[in-house]
């Protein structure tokens, strides 16, 4: 693929069979016989162990009987991606429907009394660590998609065009990896983080109370009656602070890091990786890391698009992850059980701010605006070369 836009510094087939008295595999003397592989390879990989001699170059997902842990890993990717997405936009569509049906019947929010509710307070939801990790996540996992899904769909006509942008494949590399690495280390400060902050309250700490993210069997229940709402047949239910589509947002990454993230590390580093694992491993990690991103890719700019600001209720734009806060009549109505909890005990009052800025609220849309517009642009890239690939048999 990376021989498609252009970079001429890849393997072709002469570089390992030879190009003039070309034997076939099973004869001792050709380049590709079992006991020649390593060698041939070391031409190339001067730290090429045994393990590069098992890679399958021309493997490929439809053959399980030559190609077993290839076949399976496709096969995983494809059942995973399905699953998601038939789960996902399934609930995407229902909800859309219900919460349009009902801003057409004029049943806007209507749990919510506006005058319990103090004028022009907001309710701070976010501080400003997570709100910095949001964006850089957001910026990141945009250019790793831009130039990740340039090489995975190297044929389409707008790849080249985003390679040549970006100075080439080999300087595209370089990016990709310059983000991987900001998103990576941003994701393990995350954890560093959570861990010294709950070291000091693990045993205070109400692992399945209603601050923690971890999921409980309430999230279950408000699955159930989320869809007996679409369906019409029960009441739109309320929630705590953290619904069970944020909880799924916030434990993504850790599957998709891992994944994405491992096997990328795989690819960059093929000599450690082939001196402790097979050569098939590095199809396999081609495979992960490729449909993996796919799937991130497709979901963060279809389903959390959705979610945070294409849903009625939040159309065109929420921008609660750039000001950190919320009016308060709609956390009131989007936290429902939190609202009333904190009114309870009397601590709503430690949470109200006033309004953010005009410039802190003007600059969050254009920041907002234009992440989005980029998000929208990618999407539309990822669907037309993934459209292509399905249509093309490869």
């Amino acid at each position: 693929k990376i021989n498609t836009l252009g970079y001429a510094h890849t393997a072709k087939c002469f570089d390992c069979h030879g190009s003039h008295g070309i034997q076939r595999v099973a004869d001792p003397k050709s380049s590709m016989h079992p006991t020649n592989r390593v060698e041939t390879c070391r031409k190339c990989h001067q730290d090429a162990t045994q393990g590069f001699a098992t890679f399958e170059p021309h493997g490929t997902t439809s053959d399980f009987s030559r190609y077993p842990y290839i076949w399976i890993a496709s096969k995983f990717m494809i059942g995973l991606l399905a699953g998601t997405f038939a789960f996902f936009w399934t609930h995407t569509a229902l909800w859309f429907y219900r919460e349009y049906k009902e801003r057409q019947e004029r049943k806007m929010r209507p749990q919510v009394k506006t005058d319990e509710l103090l004028a022009g307070k907001y309710y701070r939801r976010f501080p400003l660590i997570w709100r910095i990790a949001h964006l850089t996540f957001a910026v990141s996992l945009m250019i790793l998609t831009l130039t990740g899904m340039s090489v995975l769909y190297a044929d389409t006509s707008w790849a080249p065009i985003v390679q040549n942008a970006l100075g080439g494949p080999k300087v595209t590399a370089v990016i990709h990896r310059v983000f991987a690495t900001l998103f990576a280390t941003v994701f393990v400060g995350h954890i560093i983080y959570l861990a010294l902050r709950l070291g000091r309250q693990w045993r205070t700490f109400n692992w399945f109370g209603p601050d923690s993210l971890v999921p409980r069997l309430q999230d279950l229940w408000d699955i159930i009656n989320m869809f007996k709402w679409f369906f019409g047949v029960g009441p739109r239910p309320t929630f705590d602070r953290w619904t069970y589509w944020e909880k799924f947002d916030y434990w993504a990454p850790f599957w998709g890091v891992t994944i994405i993230g491992l096997s990328g590390l795989m690819l960059w580093f093929p000599a450690v990786t082939a001196s402790v694992l097979p050569g098939w491993v590095f199809n396999v990690a081609t495979i992960f890391h490729g449909e993996e991103a796919l799937l991130a890719a497709l979901f963060l700019f279809t389903v959390h698009f959705f979610n945070n600001h294409f849903r009625p209720d939040k159309f065109p734009l929420d921008v609660v992850m750039f000001t950190g806060t919320m009016r308060l009549e709609e956390f009131k109505h989007e936290h429902t059980v939190e609202y009333n909890r904190l009114v309870a005990s009397g601590e709503l009052s430690k949470y109200l701010v006033d309004a953010p800025s005009e410039p802190m609220t003007r600059g969050s849309k254009i920041l907002g605006f234009t992440l989005i517009a980029f998000g929208l642009i990618l999407l539309a890239m990822v669907v037309s070369g993934f459209v292509g690939s399905v249509m093309g048999g490869r």
